[in-house]
């Protein structure tokens, strides 16, 4: 029986010297100093926790299979190998008909299903007030129901894997409690509770802050606010949205400092429009926005943000400017970090050969030359 066998070099962003690793059938078999130095360099691949859609692919504007496996294709090409397709707030009906999309198109294709490990859901059970509930539909929110989650899993062989809800719900303990009795995480996001509300939660089981500092009113009392009690919860990790738009440079390098790195990851967060021409369009959430060169996204007319827009490996590039990262740093943010809590494999031998191939601009911006999905090269589009 014969096995297929590759040898990818690169510079380890750990030390800047060159590494190899050795892919057979898919999974790492060897990492080993040495190899050919191209200026190239090789890391574990990108994970993106929170994607809503990419290249013009939405997974909230009513999916099909079709259009998560192209969406699947599109993030790859971004030089992300793993992604969790975030669900918005949506009617029942709309977070039924898409979770089943997501599910046929993972069992259609072996490459999407290692892509796809879980589903976020961000909502529908999140602070129904303008500000803290961001760009969420108001008609569509409404209070956690076990028997509604029951119904999600129930639609897509249960692939949720995390749900985002604010905590201000008088069902909320009990509801936390139920996930987590099903094996599914919890998060925090889209809030304006209190500090009360906030350490029942995580009392319960909660265990992340869904982009910490936005999803939050406009202007917050000094002390309390939300933002605090997460920052001082050592049980919560934190994900933040670091593309320069969302959170000003003393902030994000403030916020990370506190949290810690042991406890800190990158999302995206990232719209359909994201990895599109700048340009002004129509789109159904945010209505008539303009993509701007510099990547923000913003409703026409207006200084209000109408999403996230710009890849992952433009939030490490920006995260490790902002806040004064190394590159192993940064990456690790992006990389090592997003999958710990949900118990996915990193870089290691025995374990799926997801890596990111990727040369440095003179800028400091990340340019990915090829990414492995389970040791399958993709070429990628940036």
């Amino acid at each position: 029986m014969s096995h297929a066998t590759t040898h990818v070099s690169g510079r380890n962003p750990a030390t800047g010297q060159p590494h190899t690793i050795t892919i057979v059938d898919g999974r790492i078999s060897d990492i080993a100093p040495g190899g050919t130095d191209d200026g190239h360099w090789l890391s574990l691949g990108l994970f993106d926790l929170q994607l809503n859609g990419f290249g013009g692919h939405d997974l909230n504007g009513g999916t099909d299979p079709r259009t998560v496996r192209d969406l699947t294709l599109a993030v790859h090409g971004s030089g992300v190998s793993r992604f969790a397709p975030t669900l918005i707030t949506a009617s029942r009906a709309a977070l039924i008909d898409a979770l089943k999309a997501i599910a046929q198109a993972r069992d259609s294709d072996p490459l999407v299903k290692h892509a796809i490990p879980f589903v976020h859901v961000e909502g529908p059970h999140i602070a129904p007030e303008d500000g803290p509930r961001g760009a969420h539909p108001a008609e569509h929110v409404r209070p956690p129901d076990l028997d509604e989650f029951d119904a999600w899993q129930a639609a897509c062989g249960n692939l949720v894997g995390l749900v985002t809800l604010s905590p201000h719900w008088p069902e909320t303990a009990d509801y936390v409690r139920g996930l987590r009795s099903r094996g599914v995480h919890v998060a925090l996001g889209h809030t304006n509770a209190t500090t009360a509300q906030i350490s029942a939660a995580v009392e319960a089981g909660a265990m992340l802050s869904t982009h910490l500092g936005n999803g939050i009113a406009a202007h917050l009392p000094r002390h309390p606010n939300p933002i605090w009690t997460q920052l001082a919860e050592d049980r919560l990790w934190a994900s933040f949205i670091a593309d320069g738009h969302h959170l000003p440079p003393e902030t994000f390098k403030a916020m990370l400092r506190a949290k810690g790195f042991e406890r800190s990851m990158l999302v995206s967060d990232a719209v359909a429009l994201a990895g599109c021409p700048p340009a002004i369009y129509d789109m159904p959430v945010g209505g008539r926005v303009e993509l701007k060169a510099n990547g923000r996204l913003e409703v026409v007319g207006t200084p209000f943000l109408a999403g996230a827009a710009a890849s992952l490996v433009f939030g490490i590039a920006t995260a490790k400017r902002m806040a004064g990262l190394t590159l192993a740093e940064a990456l690790r943010l992006a990389t090592i970090n997003p999958r710990t809590p949900f118990g996915l494999p990193v870089l290691t031998v025995g374990a799926p050969a997801d890596l990111l191939r990727f040369r440095l601009g003179d800028d400091g911006s990340i340019i990915p030359e090829t990414v492995y999905v389970a040791g399958h090269p993709v070429p990628t589009k940036l």
